[in-house]
Order: structure tokens, then C-alpha cells, then sequence
């Protein structure tokens, strides 16, 4: 056994120096005793007694340290788990490289340079280890070091910057011993790695590190002046604003093809704070957090009133903490109230009264080049502040910061007991002192690095603010214990996870209000789980990776959506959190391959791991708080805290293991559980298609793709069946291949029709694909028919009526030849939309009376899902426009209340959009209804918007437009129609948009805007002409004529024109009630210029033809105005 193996399986990888300096192998490691441990310079309590629980274990042949158990799986051991295999992680490698080391190897004797180099390696070594890095490799004068690997910590590079400095301080201080100037160069850089492979053998074997990062590190080091370090691109994003550093520009470096960008690093910054200096930019506004803020506001002014308070904040790492304290700190005017901050941190653990220097040389303003009677100087100054005998307390502050007096204060001839005593009393009076003068806000951040002295020191703070003007916020993680809550003056505050609408604020307030595409504000709200960090670090990942371009003040997707990637800011504490669950970690792995809910079965069905063994490495999992658990094994059911620990976890498996998993996964569920891979197969479809077994993949995705579009689910059936002919992509082209291509592209073209529109690029392409595999295959007439039918609607959508007309007649002869019911059904229907659209009326109304009469609910209602609508509702509702237009509007009206009560009896929403906006919207409009039009139009765009049915929600912003203006607000109403007009145009959808600049003409009208009406009528009129869509063709010509009579100067002649034109189209399409409004606008214009003969005697047949709806407003007005011209007419 290695023993550096064991300690970092352990996680106490530092040590390994010191174990192989002392010579411990695995025969002498399993008799180490405590005391062993602390004469090889263990102080840490903690890892000793992990050390020997470890080496217990060996003595026993366990391997390593006993885990605890929770309650579910008590007395479980998980000590033989084997280690881990290799893996991708985020790492930041250091390569140290001793300066002129062939000049120094010359000018000494080969024993000196031994010595040397062994006191070169132990030096930087000891930095190495400060920070809990991990040797690589020495190579001679160079040493190859790790931060973030075998044990990740959530600050890796800010480790491995503080290693490198004090490796270059740490060689400075060898200089007096050997009387040689030796300096050394440091290069650091963080990147993507696999690591933990093992290669050599014997003596030789280590883990391997492949990617560009190490080698980049070295190249880095080689561009360093002596006794320096530098970083690269991705190590400065990651400590932020932590240290100075000099911009080295773009460099040219051997093997990396673009130029690389480093800096130097000067030294630790003098930043404020810790948060400061990794948020250097403006802060992100506060949000979701009135409540909390509130409450610590009240706090604060019952401290200003002289009552002091402690408030307890704690809270899961990246919740907002710092950022709550931040806010409250820029609430008050600094001149009023003295402000104290003190940052424990996770390297001076050990380090007594470390947050308290810190802060008091923050204070006293020490500069790096401050000399000591600077410095005592500047402590003077700073606690006058608090005191008036500075005399009396500077030898202890002078102490406390390692400051010599030089004779300048009395001699301090204490114990150190004593003197730590005196230390304490002195800060607590000093905070005292401070508030004397002005109320006093006091901040320990993140207490659960704290050392043992401030621990001290703040349980004396708590009770002695009690009595004075001082707010004392204590901020820390969960896992910290304390017993300070039973104090009266002791508020407790805990925060919780953002509110999804919190979290869509706080994304909004990222982006400066530029809203980001749907799909992209579903993954960030999914993955970042209310946790502020998440949400700031991977919506600004988002906004920097090229996905997304501005258009019109919004994002909008530049290219295809992959899965968001974690931020390399996030990558370090989410290993970390991962990497202190060794040696169970792979079970981690397992469960996050199977997602983010995984089931006690299942796992138990693919992992190697024996059943204790599960059991007691599930118990890990669960007392780390990265999952917890619902029910009782063999029921239960384990859910990641995190979705980024969940993809940190799995993103961490090499791409070979995680094809064996998922192939294990995708077995273990076709055997064992059946129905879940008939109930959700896109599941079965996944994992197939992470295990590379494409054929397999894409069967299950068109499975999913067909049962999503039953459920009206289209957007998740569009992404089931293109991820199928992603799939594909990796199969072969051979017959088969084109089998399950034809299939994918055939059941995608309904889908798309809903969601992007019967005309949209898309849709044509996947009609075209689909129509040549059925023609090269030779398949059946039955698969022909979808195929032919979305075609159609293609051309129809694009106004390539005769086209349309020619497919459909295709269609339904082929019905007819096959005797096909169901299909003659489906032929009749478009034959007769086509008809109707292109003017014939009287026949497309034939054509859709045949498709209604063989319709039956049992046989064709599924019809819908193949289609894209109910055959019968979108018949009903299209025949109700013809029988309206034909002078049937009673008939109308009964056939529209058909069509929506055959929506009740099947929940399909495309149908439902399609009845509402080309049925009852359409027909309200033609009967001049705003408030109905208006009632339709708001319940097609909630059900377009709910459902993305971006066809009908282009529709509905059309007819809410035209409604919005008839209801006597017409500026309002012209951008909805152009928005919903330019949504068409977008989607390639030509249809009915002569009847749609009709409507906007209208809108114009009414706005005043006649000039810019009679050109949108202009337009439309070009259209028929080109598209040959007739339907409103007469009603296009009366507005004409209307809004000729409006304008200043009437053009009366034009006018009449224009209406005998429309009574002209009007009576060859059969269309009555177009007729009807003719001939009426017509009479009304002869009975202006005293023609009430020719009035009457035009209009009083038309009139007189109709037999229903003589109470509807236009047939009312044509009674009105015959009466008129009748009284005027004596021959009337």
C-alpha cells in the first residue's frame, strides 16, 4: 500500500511530506501511536484522531477510518469502498522552479547542492502544505504541485496564489544559511484536467494529470521574473479582487496556438473585506431579502436607542450572508456609527486572534512599507480612538500585532496565560471604549473558521454588549454549534433559498432588464436552486459565453442551447463539498447519473457495492446535507440538495464511466422496471443515448416524442425527437437508419406545426426530409398521408393557395383509392379550407359537410395527435366563417357553439387555439363584436402563452389589437397588430394576411391615420392578387372605398368604384353578407348625392334575399338606411 494513496483517500494529503520524510511506510504506518503523530507536527486534533481511527482500521484490515451511520442504516461500515478511479476536475496546478540552478550546481560541491536542493524542496514544500496543496512530482530544481486534487476546497485558487508567495518568501530566508542569493519563479494556472489515473509502477507510480493546464503552469513559471508569481487567465478571474496584480498582457508561449494572458501577482490586497474583494464590481441589487433586512434594520435601531443586540446569521455558503450585512452597512451614513469588520478564514484556523490582527492593521491603515515606528504611530493613533491611556494598552496591541516597542513602552513581564487574559479584557474594552463615543456595528464573518482565542473573545463580546450601543452580527455555515441563542438580547436569523420569483428578479437585475430567452431563464431558475451565488455566477457565465446576442433590447439565443456548464467559479466548492465524501463519493457519482432524485432500487441494481456497504455510504451522503431522503430502503428515495452538486458530481465522471453507468442503468430498468420505461421513456432514451447505444436511444425517443404529443406536451415532444436525430447522427446510413430517421421526422412535423407554426422553415424541413426517406424507402400509402398532409399545410400557410389546393385534392384521391376513411376525412377537410380561402364558398362548404358527416368521436378523435387539430372542431369552426360569409349568420353562430363544445370533449390545445382564433375570434370580428373579439383574443394568447403555441399567440395579439382600437383605444392597439403581423412574417406565415392588414387598416382608420390605412389596403389587395387567398378580397375594396370617403378632399368616384368591385367579388363567391355590406355602403353614398332610387333598387333585393339574422347589426343598418332612402323615393 502507498501511503500517500492513504492520506489522500483520507484527505489529509499534506502530511505526505512529513510521513516520507520520516520514513513511514505501510508496515511502520499501523504502529503509529498519538504521539508519533505529534511529533511529526500533527497539532490539528481533528486529523489525529482521523489518522489513528484510520490506522485502527488497518490493524483490522479495513483499509481506512470508520464512517459514522445515520439512524436509517445505524452500525453500517463503509471502510471498504474502494478509492477512487480517475475523474474530471477544475484544478490549479503550481509549477516552482529553482532560478540559475546550473550556475549554482557549479560553484558548489555535489553534497552543498544535495543539501541545497533538499532545503529548496522542504521550504517550498512547507508553503505547499500551509495550504493544503498536494505534491506532484519533484523534478531536480522544479516542483509540480496540485490544489484542488486528491481533496478539493472551495478556494483553490486563491490556495495555490498564497502558496506561491510564501514559497517565495520561504526561499528568501534560506539565504543567510547558505550565504547564496536563491531565488525562485512561479507559475500557476486553473483549468479543466482528468486526474487519478495511475501510470509507472513500483516506487514510480503516480497519478496521472492530462490537459493543458500543468503544461501551461510551467510555461507560466518560465515567463516569471525571480521570486515571483504568475497567473493565468482563470486563475485571476478566481481571486477576484483578492491580491494586486500587474497586467503582463498577451503572451506568445510554446504549444498553445492563441496568445495566453497573465499577471503578476504584487502581493495580498488591502481590500476591506474578503467579500469586497471577490465582488470588485457594483454589487447585484438585493433581492428576496425585505423580510430579513428588515428585521436586522430594527435590530440596528434598538442598538442606536442604547440597547445592544447579537444577531445570529447563518446560512449555506454563497445564501447571502455577506451580501445581507452589506446592505445593512449602506443603509446608515457612515459618519454616524463606528463600523468594526473581522474575517475568519479557513487558513489561519489555528492562527489565535487572527481575525482581530487582521482587522486592527485594516484600522490603523499599515502600509507594506512601514517601518515599526510607523506602524506604533499609527497604533496610537488608532487607539486614541477608544481610550485615554494609549500608554497602558500599547504594549499589549504591540504584542498582539508583533510590532517591537523598541523601548518605547514598560516591558510586559507576564505569563502567557496572563498576558492572553489581559489581550482579551484589553479588545472587549477597546470595543467598549468605541461605543462610548457613537454606536457601534460589529461584524465576525464567517465564525465556523474561527480560531479558539476569538472564539474567546466574541463569547466575552456577547455578554458585554448587552449594556451598550453595539450590533454584534455574527455570520456562519450550518454546520457550526454554539449556544449563544438562550441570551435575551440573541436574535437568531437563518437564510433560506430564494423564491423562484425572487430568483427571476435577481436574473432580471443581471441583465439590466434585457429579458433572456425562455429555455435559458428555465435552466438557470432549475440548476441555481435560490441560491443567490448560483444565480449571479451562472447568469453572468450565460451572458459571456457567446450563446446569446441582444436583439431589441431582449437575449435571444445565438445558436443551439447546450446544457449550461458550471462556472469556474462555482467548480472548487463544488468538488470540495463532493470530495468530503470519500470514500463514498462514487456512490454520489452513481446517483447523479440516474439525476436528480434517485431511488434506493435502482442504485442498488448497478452499483458494485454489497448492501451494507450501500447502506453505509447512502448514511454519509445523507448526514453531509448533499441529499436527503424520502421513506425507507428498499422505497427510498434520495434527491440532491443542489442541482450543481448533482452535475458537479456527474460532470466528474470520465466519459468511459459514465457510458458503463448509464448502459447499467438503462438494463437495470428494462428488466426490473418496465413501466417506468412505458410511462416515461424518454428516461430509458437518456440513458441510452449517455451510453452511446444510439439505435436503442432513438426507439425511445420517438416513443417519448409520440406520448408528449398525445398530451398536447409540443415543446417536450419537438425535444424528444430532435434529441432521437441527434442520436441518429452516430448510426450509419443504411436502410434501418432511414427507417427511424422517417419515423423521428414524421412524428416532429405536428409538434412543430403547434408551436412554430404550419409555415415556419422547420416544419417544411421536416415535411421534405420525411417525404423523401418515405418515397427512397417505397413505404406505404398510410405513412404517405402525414407526410402529404404536412406539406400542405406548408403551402397553405405560405399563401401558395394553388399549390395547396392541387395537395389537397392529392390527398383525398388517395384517400378515396384506398377507401380510407378516416384519410378521405382529413381530405375533405383541407379540400375545403383550401376552397373556401381561395373564394369558392359554396364548395369548400360541400367539402367540409362530407368531412363532418364521416367524422366519429370514437374512431377519429385521436386523429388530433396526428394532424394537428381535431378533425371535427377545426371543421366546425371553419364552416361557421363560410355559412357567416354565405348569409347564414344564425347558422354561423350555432355551428361556432358546436365547434367549442367539441373542444370540451378533447383536451388538445393546438384545437382549442385553432377554434378560438380562426373560428370565434374570427367570427366575432366579422360580426363586429369587439368585446367578444377581445374575450377571445385574451384566451387564445394565456392558452399560447402557457402552452408556446407561438401561431396563436401572433393571432391573438392581432384581434386584441383590432379590439383594443374598436374599444376606443387605438394607440394603444397598433403595436399589438404589427407585433402579432411581424410574428407571422417570422413563423413564414402568409395566411390570411390579407384579412390581417385588413384589421390593421381599420385600427389606422380609427387612429386618424387614413393616409397610412388605404396603403395597408393597398397591400393586402397585391396580396390576393399574389397569394389568389380570396376570402375577404370584396371586403378589402368596401374599406378602400370607406376610407376614400374619409379623407379631406373625398374622392367620391374612386369610391363607388371600389364598391361595385366589392359587390362584383361579392356575388361571385357567393359571399351574401359581403354583398350585403356592399351594397349598403354603396346606397348609402348614392343617397348622399340624392341617387335614393338607384339606392333603393340596389339594395332592397340584396336585403330581401335573407331569411336569418335579420337582428344582427348589419342587416339592421341595411333595414334602417332602406327605410331612409325608401321615404325619400316616392317610387319606393
Amino acid at each position: 500500500m502507498d501511503v500517500g494513496t492513504w492520506l489522500r483517500d483520507l484527505g489529509l494529503a499534506q502530511y505526505e511530506q512529513e510521513f516520507r520524510a520520516n520514513d513511514i511506510d505501510a508496515e511502520v504506518l499501523a504502529d503509529l501511536t498519538a504521539e508519533d503523530l505529534i511529533a511529526l507536527g500533527i497539532t490539528s486534533v481533528g486529523h489525529r484522531r482521523r489518522l489513528l481511527a484510520a490506522i485502527a482500521a488497518l490493524r483490522d484490515g479495513a483499509g481506512s477510518a470508520p464512517a459514522r451511520s445515520s439512524q436509517a442504516f445505524a452500525g453500517v461500515d463503509v471502510t471498504t469502498l474502494a478509492a477512487p478511479d480517475a475523474e474530471r476536475r477544475q484544478l490549479t496546478v503550481m509549477f516552482v522552479d529553482l532560478v540559475d540552478s546550473t550556475a549554482l550546481a557549479s560553484r558548489l560541491d555535489p553534497e552543498e547542492v544535495s543539501e541545497l536542493l533538499r532545503a529548496y524542496q522542504s521550504a517550498v514544500a512547507a508553503a505547499i502544505a500551509r495550504y493544503e496543496g498536494h505534491i506532484a512530482k519533484y523534478m531536480g530544481d522544479g516542483v509540480l504541485a496540485y490544489f484542488g486534487y486528491p481533496r478539493a476546497h472551495e478556494d483553490e485558487a486563491e490556495r495555490a496564489v498564497r502558496a506561491g508567495l510564501a514559497a517565495v518568501e520561504a526561499i528568501h530566508s534560506l539565504k543567510p544559511k547558505y550565504d547564496l542569493s536563491l531565488e525562485v519563479r512561479v507559475g500557476i494556472a486553473t483549468g479543466g484536467v482528468v486526474v487519478g489515473e495511475l501510470i509507472g509502477a513500483g516506487e514510480a507510480q503516480e497519478r496521472s494529470v492530462v490537459g493543458q493546464t500543468p503544461n501551461l503552469a510551467a510555461r507560466l513559471q518560465s515567463l516569471a521574473e525571480p521570486n515571483s508569481v504568475v497567473i493565468s487567465r482563470n486563475t485571476r478571474r478566481l481571486v477576484g479582487g483578492l491580491f494586486d496584480l500587474a497586467d503582463l498582457g498577451s503572451q506568445h508561449i510554446k504549444g498553445f496556438a492563441q496568445p495566453v494572458r497573465a499577471w503578476r501577482v504584487i502581493g495580498e490586497s488591502q481590500a476591506e473585506s474578503r467579500f469586497e474583494a471577490l465582488h470588485p464590481a457594483a454589487l447585484t441589487p438585493l433581492v428576496g431579502r425585505e423580510e430579513e433586512l428588515a428585521l436586522l434594520q430594527r435590530r440596528w435601531d434598538e442598538t442606536r436607542d442604547g440597547e445592544g443586540q447579537v444577531v445570529l446569521l447563518s446560512g449555506e455558503p454563497g445564501i447571502g450572508k455577506s451580501r445581507l450585512t452589506r446592505a445593512l452597512q449602506q443603509r446608515s451614513d457612515e459618519s454616524t456609527y463606528t463600523r468594526i469588520i473581522h474575517f475568519c478564514s479557513p487558513y489561519h484556523v489555528h492562527s489565535a486572534l487572527h481575525p482581530i490582527i487582521d482587522h486592527l492593521q485594516r484600522a490603523a491603515r499599515f502600509d507594506r512599507d512601514d517601518n515599526d515606528e510607523r506602524k506604533l504611530a499609527k497604533l496610537e493613533e488608532l487607539l486614541a480612538l477608544s481610550t485615554q491611556n494609549v500608554t497602558e494598552v500599547m504594549p499589549i496591541f504591540a504584542a498582539l500585532l508583533s510590532i517591537p516597542s523598541g523601548g518605547r513602552y514598560p516591558q510586559l513581564q507576564l505569563a502567557p496565560e496572563e498576558l492572553m487574559s489581559k489581550t482579551l479584557d484589553a479588545l472587549a474594552d477597546q470595543v467598549e471604549g468605541l461605543a462610548r463615543r457613537r454606536p457601534v456595528l460589529e461584524l465576525f464573518e464567517d465564525v465556523h473558521w474561527i480560531d479558539p482565542t476569538s472564539f474567546e473573545l466574541l463569547e466575552r463580546l456577547i455578554e458585554r454588549v448587552r449594556s451598550l450601543p453595539v450590533l454584534l452580527v455574527i455570520t456562519f455555515r450550518p454546520e457550526f454549534k454554539h449556544s449563544w441563542s438562550g441570551h435575551p438580547h440573541v436574535t437568531s436569523l437563518t437564510l433560506n433559498r430564494l423564491s423562484r420569483k425572487s430568483g427571476c428578479a435577481m436574473i432580471d437585475r443581471l441583465t439590466a432588464g434585457k429579458t433572456l430567452p425562455t429555455e435559458v431563464l428555465q435552466q438557470v431558475v432549475a440548476k441555481t436552486d435560490g441560491v443567490p451565488l448560483f444565480i449571479e455566477e451562472l447568469t453572468k457565465n450565460v451572458l459571456e459565453s457567446g450563446l446569446l446576442r441582444e436583439e431589441s433590447g431582449s437575449y435571444v439565443l445565438a445558436g443551439p442551447l447546450p446544457p449550461l456548464a458550471i462556472p469556474a467559479t462555482l467548480q472548487d466548492s463544488l468538488t470540495a463539498r463532493l470530495d468530503r465524501l470519500m470514500p463514498v463519493k462514487e456512490v454520489a457519482q452513481i446517483g447523479a447519473a440516474i439525476g436528480r432524485e434517485f431511488s434506493y432500487e435502482l442504485l442498488a441494481l448497478v452499483t458494485p457495492l454489497r448492501e451494507n456497504e450501500l447502506h453505509g455510504a447512502l448514511a454519509r451522503l445523507e448526514e453531509s446535507q448533499l441529499v436527503y431522503r424520502r421513506g425507507t430502503p428498499p422505497q427510498a428515495i434520495f434527491a440532491f440538495k443542489h442541482a450543481l452538486v448533482q452535475e458537479a458530481a456527474y460532470e466528474s465522471l470520465l466519459r468511459s464511466k459514465r457510458q458503463q453507468i448509464h448502459a447499467a442503468l438503462a438494463q437495470a430498468i428494462e428488466e426490473h422496471f418496465p413501466e417506468k420505461g412505458t410511462a416515461q421513456p424518454e428516461v430509458l432514451a437518456h440513458h441510452y443515448s449517455e451510453a452511446g447505444l444510439a439505435e436503442k436511444a432513438v426507439g425511445y425517443w420517438l416513443k417519448a416524442g409520440q406520448q408528449a404529443a398525445e398530451l398536447s406536451a409540443n415543446a417536450e415532444a419537438i425535444g424528444h425527437l430532435m434529441n432521437g436525430l441527434e442520436a441518429l447522427k452516430s448510426i450509419p446510413e443504411t436502410r434501418r437508419r432511414d427507417e427511424l430517421e422517417l419515423d423521428l421526422q414524421t412524428a416532429l412535423g405536428m409538434p412543430l406545426m403547434a408551436t412554430k407554426g404550419y409555415g415556419a422553415p422547420e416544419t417544411g424541413a421536416a415535411h421534405a426530409r420525411a417525404q423523401e426517406l418515405c418515397e427512397r424507402l417505397g413505404r406505404s400509402q398510410q405513412q404517405h398521408f402525414p407526410i402529404l398532409y404536412g406539406q400542405w399545410a406548408y403551402r397553405a400557410a405560405g399563401g401558395e393557395w394553388s399549390k395547396g389546393r392541387q395537395l389537397a385534392e392529392d390527398f383525398l384521391g388517395r384517400a378515396e383509392l384506398h377507401a380510407d376513411r378516416a384519410m378521405k376525412l382529413v381530405g375533405h377537410r383541407i379540400l375545403g379550407f383550401s376552397l373556401a380561402h381561395i373564394g369558392d364558398l359554396l364548395a369548400g362548404r360541400e367539402q367540409i359537410e362530407q368531412a363532418l358527416a364521416l367524422y366519429d368521436p370514437g374512431q377519429h378523435r385521436s386523429l388530433a395527435f396526428r394532424f394537428g387539430q381535431d378533425q371535427r372542431a377545426a371543421g366546425l369552426a371553419i364552416l361557421s366563417m363560410i355559412l357567416w360569409l354565405s348569409g347564414f349568420p344564425e347558422r354561423a353562430s350555432e355551428t361556432m357553439d358546436r365547434a367549442t363544445k367539441a373542444l370540451e370533449e378533447l383536451n388538445h390545445f393546438n384545437s382549442r387555439g385553432y377554434v378560438l382564433a380562426w373560428g370565434a375570434a374570427t367570427l366575432a370580428h366579422l360580426r363586429r363584436d369587439a368585446a367578444a373579439v377581445r374575450l377571445h383574443a385574451d384566451a387564445v394568447i394565456s392558452l399560447s402563452e402557457e402552452h408556446g403555441l407561438r401561431l396563436w399567440l401572433a393571432h391573438g395579439k392581432i384581434f386584441r389589437g383590432w379590439a383594443s382600437g374598436a374599444q376606443g383605444s387605438p394607440s394603444e392597439s397598433v403595436p399589438q397588430i404589427l407585433e402579432g403581423m411581424a410574428e407571422c412574417r417570422a413563423a413564414r406565415h402568409r395566411m390570411r394576411a390579407p384579412y390581417h392588414l385588413s384589421l390593421f387598416a381599420e385600427t389606422l382608420h380609427r387612429s386618424g391615420k387614413t393616409d397610412e390605412a388605404l396603403r395597408a389596403l393597398a397591400e393586402a389587395v397585391m396580396l390576393v392578387a399574389e397569394t389568389e387567398e380570396r376570402w375577404c378580397e370584396a371586403e378589402l375594396h368596401r374599406l378602400t372605398g370607406e376610407m376614400l370617403l374619409s379623407l379631406t378632399t373625398p374622392n367620391a368616384s374612386k369610391a363607388e368604384a371600389c364598391y361595385r368591385s366589392a359587390i362584383a367579388v361579392a356575388q361571385a363567391q357567393g359571399a351574401k353578407m359581403l354583398e350585403l355590406r356592399a351594397a349598403a355602403s354603396l346606397a348609402r353614398l348614392w343617397r348622399d348625392h340624392g341617387k335614393c332610387a338607384e339606392a333603393y333598387e340596389l339594395l332592397a333585393p340584396v336585403y330581401g334575399w335573407f331569411s336569418e339574422g335579420l337582428g344582427t347589426s348589419d342587416l339592421n343598418e341595411a333595414r334602417l338606411l332602406l327605410a331612409t332612402v325608401a321615404g325619400e323615393n316616392p317610387s319606393a
